[in-house]
C-alpha cells in the first residue's frame, strides 16, 4: 500500500460512525460535513481514497467532492461517499461539500505529492589553483516537496556543507570552497536528502557520481633551460629544462622543442621539482641560429622559456708534413690548412695577417727528433672565437750519440757509498749499448748501485750500435778504499816534509847571504877611510 492510501474498510467504518458522532456530540446539530483523510501526502502519480461524510437532520439535496484530479466514486450511502483519486501529479486541495435543508456546508483538505529527484549531478570539476576560492555546483532536477529537500556536499565520506534546494527547476545549489593541496585527488559528491520523517515516512536520499578534484601550484618563475649557446653539427649535446615549486609535478606536461622538431624526453620528478632531459643535434643544412623552447603546462596554464642556439660546422685544420720520418739534414715542409671561414696559425711561424694557410720549411737535425708541430684554427661564431688544433710529431733518423751528457767518462766514489751510474746512448732508431771492462769483459753496472764495491773499478769500453752507425766511449770507474788512502797519504806527507825542509833551507841561506853582504859592506867602508889623507890642522 502506498504511503497516504486508506483502506476501503476503514473508510466505510468511518462513514457509519461520523453521523452517529454528529448526533451524540454536543454542538453537532444541523448540518456538519467532514473529510478523511483531511491532510495527506502521497507519491507522485499515486492514488488514494477520500471519504466525504455529512451529518444532516433533513433533506440532502447536494453532496460531493470537488478536485481538479481525476476522481471516481467507488462507494456511497445516504450520508457518506468514498472517492478514489488516481494519477495524482502535483499538490492541491480537496473540497467536500453538501447542501442540507437548503444550507451549504463544506470542508477543505490538502494533498501533498512527494517524488524523488530525477537526477543529482556534481558539475565538472576543473583544475583549481591552491589558495583560491571556487564554487562547487550541485545540479538537482525534480524532487518534491522542495521544503523537505536538501543538497549535501561530501568529500569522500565526510560531510562538508548542507543547503536547502530552492524552488527553481532545475535547481543549482552552489558551495563555496577554498582550494587546498590536501584536496588534490579527493572524491567529491553531492547527495540529495528528502526528509519525510515529520510526515511519518522515511528519509530518502540519492547521490551523484563522485568526481575527483585537482588542485595545483604553478610558480610564476620561468623554467630553467640549460643549453649551450653553440652546438657543432654532428655533435649531440645535452639539454635540461627544470622547474621547482610545481604541484603536482607528476601531472605537468613538458614540451621541449627546437623549431618544429621535438626530441624524445626523459622526465623525472623529485617532490615539487621537475627535470626534463634530452639531446639535440644538428645537420649541415641546419646551420644558423634557432629557437629552443621549453614549455611546462599544468591545468590551463603554462610557463615558457626560450633561448637561442647557434649550430655551426667547424672541421679541424689539416696539418701535413712532407715526410713524417726523415734523415737528419733533410728539408721538411710543414703546412697548415683551414676549412671554411676559419683562419690558422702554425707554431714557430711569425704571426702575420690571419689566413687560411700557413707553411714552414725546416732543415732538420738530430735535435729535431720528436719535435711537435701544432696547427691552430680559429673560427668566430655568434661573437665567440672557437679554436681547434692539430698536432704532428717529426721523426728524425740519426746515428748513435754517446757523449758526456748522456754517459760521463769518469766516476770516482768512496767504497760503501750509495751511488747511481747512468750511461745511455741516443739515436733513432734507438741504438744498442754494450759496455765491457778491459781485461775480463765484465759489463758496466748501471742504475742504482747500492753500497759501492771496489770490484767494479776499471776501464770500460762502451759501444752504441744501430743501423745508422756506431759510437764508442771509454768510461773509467774508480772506487776509493782504505789501502788506497794510505798510498795517497804517505806521498802527500812526504811532499809536505820536503817542502818544509826546503823552505827552512831557503830562509837559512837567505839570512847568510844578508849577513855576508853586510860584513863585506863594512869592510869596504873601513878601507876607504884608511886610504883618505888627513885634513891640515
Amino acid at each position: 500500500m502506498a504511503p497516504g492510501a486508506t483502506h476501503p474498510g476503514q473508510l466505510a467504518l468511518l462513514a457509519l460512525l461520523l453521523p452517529l458522532l454528529g448526533a451524540l456530540l454536543p454542538g453537532l446539530g444541523g448540518a456538519e460535513i467532514s473529510m478523511w483523510p483531511l491532510n495527506t501526502i502521497i507519491p507522485k502519480g499515486g492514488s488514494m481514497k477520500v471519504n466525504c461524510s455529512v451529518a444532516c437532520d433533513g433533506n440532502i439535496t447536494s453532496f460531493g467532492l470537488e478536485t481538479h484530479w481525476h476522481k471516481t466514486e467507488v462507494d456511497h450511502r445516504d450520508k457518506w461517499k468514498i472517492f478514489e483519486l488516481s494519477n495524482v501529479e502535483n499538490d492541491g486541495t480537496l473540497l467536500c461539500h453538501a447542501v442540507c435543508q437548503g444550507n451549504q456546508t463544506q470542508v477543505q483538505g490538502n494533498l501533498t505529492v512527494y517524488w524523488f529527484p530525477e537526477y543529482v549531478k556534481l558539475a565538472n570539476l576543473s583544475w583549481q589553483r591552491e589558495g583560491q576560492h571556487f564554487n562547487l555546483s550541485c545540479q538537482v532536477s525534480g524532487g518534491a516537496p522542495r521544503t523537505n529537500l536538501s543538497a549535501v556536499l561530501f568529500r569522500g565520506e565526510e560531510e562538508l556543507f548542507r543547503q536547502s534546494v530552492g524552488m527553481e527547476e532545475p535547481a543549482n545549489v552552489t558551495f563555496r570552497m577554498l582550494a587546498s593541496r590536501k584536496d588534490h585527488g579527493a572524491n567529491f559528491s553531492c547527495r540529495t536528502e528528502l526528509n519525510l520523517q515529520p510526515q511519518g515516512l522515511e528519509l530518502f536520499w540519492n547521490s551523484s557520481a563522485p568526481l575527483k578534484l585537482q588542485t595545483y601550484v604553478l610558480p610564476a618563475t620561468h623554467p630553467h633551460l640549460a643549453t649551450p649557446e653553440l652546438v657543432e653539427v654532428g655533435t649531440p649535446v645535452s639539454v635540461n629544462c627544470s622547474l621547482d615549486g610545481l604541484f603536482p609535478a607528476s601531472e605537468a606536461t613538458v614540451h621541449l622543442a627546437r623549431g618544429d622538431h621535438r626530441p624524445p624526453l626523459t622526465i623525472t620528478h623529485n617532490g615539487d621539482s621537475l627535470l626534463a632531459k634530452t639531446w639535440i643535434n644538428g645537420t649541415e643544412k641546419e646551420q644558423g641560429t634557432q629557437y629552443l623552447v621549453c614549455e611546462i603546462m599544468l591545468a590551463d596554464e603554462k610557463v615558457v622559456t626560450k633561448k637561442n642556439v647557434t649550430f655551426y660546422s667547424f672541421p679541424p685544420p689539416n696539418l701535413t708534413l712532407s715526410e713524417p720520418e726523415v734523415s737528419e739534414g733533410t728539408t721538411v715542409s710543414i703546412e697548415c690548412q683551414a676549412h671554411g671561414e676559419a683562419v690558422v696559425t702554425l707554431n714557430e711561424v711569425p704571426a702575420e695577417t690571419p689566413s687560411q694557410r700557413a707553411q714552414l720549411k725546416l732543415n732538420v737535425s738530430a735535435e729535431d727528433h720528436g719535435r711537435s708541430f701544432s696547427c691552430s684554427a680559429a673560427l668566430t661564431v655568434a661573437g665567440h672565437v672557437l679554436y681547434k688544433n692539430q698536432t704532428q710529431v717529426l721523426s728524425v733518423l740519426y746515428g748513435p750519440r754517446l757523449d758526456e751528457r748522456d754517459c760521463p767518462g769518469n766516476w770516482t766514489w768512496p767504497e760503501g757509498s750509495h751511488q747511481t751510474l747512468t750511461c745511455q746512448a741516443r739515436g733513432n732508431p734507438t741504438p744498442k749499448l754494450i759496455c765491457r771492462r778491459e781485461g775480463d769483459g765484465a759489463l758496466l753496472p748501471t742504475g742504482d748501485l747500492g753500497p759501492v764495491k771496489r770490484e767494479i773499478t776499471g776501464t770500460y769500453q762502451c759501444q752504441a750500435t744501430s743501423s745508422r752507425g756506431v759510437a764508442t766511449r771509454v768510461v773509467v770507474v774508480n772506487v776509493i778504499h782504505n789501502q788506497n788512502n794510505m798510498v795517497i797519504i804517505i806521498p802527500v806527507a812526504a811532499v809536505a816534509i820536503l817542502g818544509s825542509v826546503g823552505v827552512a833551507a831557503y830562509i837559512y841561506n837567505y839570512q847568510r847571504k844578508i849577513q855576508k853582504y853586510e860584513l863585506q859592506k863594512a869592510q869596504e867602508n873601513a878601507a876607504m877611510k884608511l886610504s883618505t889623507p888627513a885634513s891640515p890642522p
